[in-house]
């Protein structure tokens, strides 16, 4: 018998490997930016056609490469990092694996040129698929460029489950803003199809969170610091008004490493507790700095991931120095009678102040009826002429209204009296429209004749909104409200990114939005039953909703859009519904053409038979 197990090809391992390091085109753009900041650069440069799928570029004037080092560097597990195991816990650069470069050189055609600043010529290497195609002398500038071109070109399958342009571009954007929050003493700059998107100059931590996030974030940062023998916490809270429905803007570091972290995350939103909305997301930008020795980074090949020696110790530094970052700036209003506010004013040259002169009267009596006052109006009388017509038409209307609670005022629409008069609705869910009554806020209840109806309120609002959208989309006509004053909102890079991939499919349900650039959107038309003051928070939380539930397939993204939406809309549970309003949602939701079935596929109503009951109280 034959032996089966054989080594793999290099080629082969190297592909495979490939895989764990090297997602999609956001991976390569992170490992290369990481390897510039660690080359010591000033200037980085980041260029990428079709989000990468074709080319990502990186410049930077770091210290560049010898022509031994500029091969060796595609080798697996060469590195200029680490020397033995020990090293791993005394870490401080972002790359130390030795398994990025040859990871990107095994899927995709590369060309790198280097050069150190004390030669006076570089070094030009081009691999495919692992194997080096040219190496040769080459006039270049000081530091490194690479190019990667048709990633996954030999991975066929890997380059198919990549997503569109904008979503991959956007995961591009992600990581960009991850490297640069650590190093506001770097410029970057990137290029999206030859069009600038970011060009960031040298500042301090806040002017580059600015830079990235829009001005309007300015006023609405809190300094954090909070420093012990142990552990050192500094950075910027968002203010509790400014929580929003949408992640985008939590970011941890650690030791200069973009992190995730579920547990120090916790930490944030406990120091934030009743200041902000269950549903609501605070912003942070949180630098932590421990050591070394004390954390592990080694645990995941994308590096995000790491475990903390002294984890319930940092959870009470960070709880508690955004608490502390929350109470320094009085959030809470507070009045102070022996201050006054201030201004700026500049006084012009040769200006001297004069004391303000106040004139009186000493004749002035408060308590006499001014002569004029009553000279003009002498032998005036009031005219109460005419006032029974303010009252016409009164009683004609009051005859003509019926009384809330009455047979009237509970007629079926016309749709659903149709569908019963054809026997479209099963007989059980015939409900007796006077006898409509609501259950904490949450549940409605009808006596039908096989026994209890019971309709989620929420799921129903849900179900009657998806379907009128949904009909929307399919060409049917669009019922819109112009806004009366359009509404701005001010977008990170990321999610402005998401909205303008989506504005088309809003456009078929009612929305009409117009990028302003720079992240800012306004909406000028909303569908005809939203509240307008409702629609900032409604896109934050469509946002976050289609993050988490995206689909490529242009009709699935049409109806989970129109699913999300719903759910945004729709009137939640805890409201106390009018006998009215609870006869509308009914009549509606049975006019759905598929009233007991919510979008995400839960139950709208159940009916418990009348043996079931029996049942229950013997």
């Amino acid at each position: 018998m034959s032996d089966l197990i054989r080594l793999l090809p290099d080629s082969v391992a190297n592909q495979i490997a490939a895989g764990e390091v090297i997602q999609r085109p956001a991976s390569a753009v992170k490992e290369l930016l990481e390897n510039a900041v660690d080359a010591g650069a000033t200037q980085i440069r980041l260029q990428v056609k079709d989000a990468g799928k074709i080319l990502i570029q990186v410049f930077d004037n770091g210290s560049g490469m010898s022509e031994t080092d500029a091969r060796m560097c595609f080798e697996r597990h060469a590195t200029s990092k680490i020397r033995e195991a020990n090293d791993l816990f005394s870490i401080r650069t972002l790359g130390f694996r030795g398994e990025a470069l040859a990871s990107i050189a095994a899927i995709a055609q590369v060309e790198l040129k280097t050069r150190k600043v004390d030669e006076e010529v570089g070094t030009s290497i081009i691999i495919e698929g692992s194997k080096v195609k040219s190496q040769e002398p080459v006039a270049c500038q000081q530091g490194t460029t690479f190019s990667i071109k048709n990633l996954f070109y030999n991975v066929p399958a890997r380059r198919y489950f990549l997503k569109s342009d904008t979503v991959e571009f956007r995961h591009i954007l992600e990581e960009f803003q991850r490297v640069a929050l650590v190093h506001p003493d770097i410029e970057f700059s990137l290029f999206n199809n030859d069009k600038p998107v970011f060009q960031l100059t040298k500042g301090n931590l806040r002017q580059r969170i600015v830079h990235l996030f829009g001005s309007q974030i300015n006023e609405k940062l809190l300094p954090v610091e909070a420093k012990t023998e142990l552990v050192s916490v500094i950075g910027y809270i968002g203010k509790p008004e400014t929580a929003r429905k949408t992640r985008g803007e939590q970011y941890f570091f650690a030791n200069g490493r973009f992190i995730r972290h579920p547990y120090l995350h916790h930490a944030v939103e406990q120091a934030f507790e009743e200041l902000i909305p269950d549903s609501a997301i605070p912003s942070y930008f949180l630098y932590i700095e421990v050591d070394p020795s004390t954390i592990d980074i080694n645990i995941h090949p994308t590096k995000t991931e790491v475990n903390f020696q002294n984890g319930q110790l940092l959870y009470a530094s960070i709880r508690t120095s955004v608490k502390h970052a929350l109470g320094m700036f009085s959030l809470s209003p507070t009045l102070d009678f022996d201050t006054e506010p201030t201004f700026d004013f500049v006084a012009p040259k040769g200006y001297e102040p004069k004391e303000p002169q106040i004139t009186l009267n000493p004749d002035y009596n408060p308590f006499r009826k001014p002569q004029n006052f009553l000279k003009a109006n002498a032998g005036m009388t009031p005219d109460r002429t005419g006032w029974e017509k303010m009252y016409d038409g009164i009683a004609h209307q009051q005859a003509a209204t019926p009384v809330a609670g009455s047979n009237q005022d509970f007629q079926l629409i016309p749709g659903l009296q149709q569908e019963q008069e054809q026997n479209l609705i099963p007989e059980s869910k015939v409900y007796e429209a006077n006898k409509l009554f609501q259950v904490q806020n949450r549940f409605i209840v009808a006596n039908v004749k096989s026994g209890l109806m019971i309709v989620d309120q929420q799921k129903a609002y849900e179900r009657i909104i998806f379907e009128r959208i949904s009909s929307n989309a399919e060409g049917q006509a669009i019922t819109r409200q112009r806004v009366l004053f359009p509404q701005s909102i001010q977008l990170s890079a990321v999610d402005a990114a998401i909205l303008t991939e989506i504005t088309e499919d809003l456009d078929s349900l009612g929305f009409e939005i117009s990028s302003m650039g720079g992240g800012t959107f306004v909406i000028n038309t909303l569908p005809s039953n939203m509240p307008s003051h409702e629609i900032i928070d409604f896109i934050d939380g469509l946002l976050e909703d289609f993050k988490k539930n995206r689909s490529d397939s242009a009709d699935d993204q049409r109806i989970k859009l129109a699913r999300i939406i719903a759910g945004n809309m729709a009137v939640k549970a805890g409201k106390t519904l009018k006998p009215e309003e609870m006869q509308q949602l009914i009549d509606e939701l049975f006019a759905c053409q598929v009233p007991d079935v919510a979008p995400d596929g839960s139950k709208v109503l159940k009916i418990i038979q009348v043996h079931e009951i029996d049942k229950l109280i013997r």
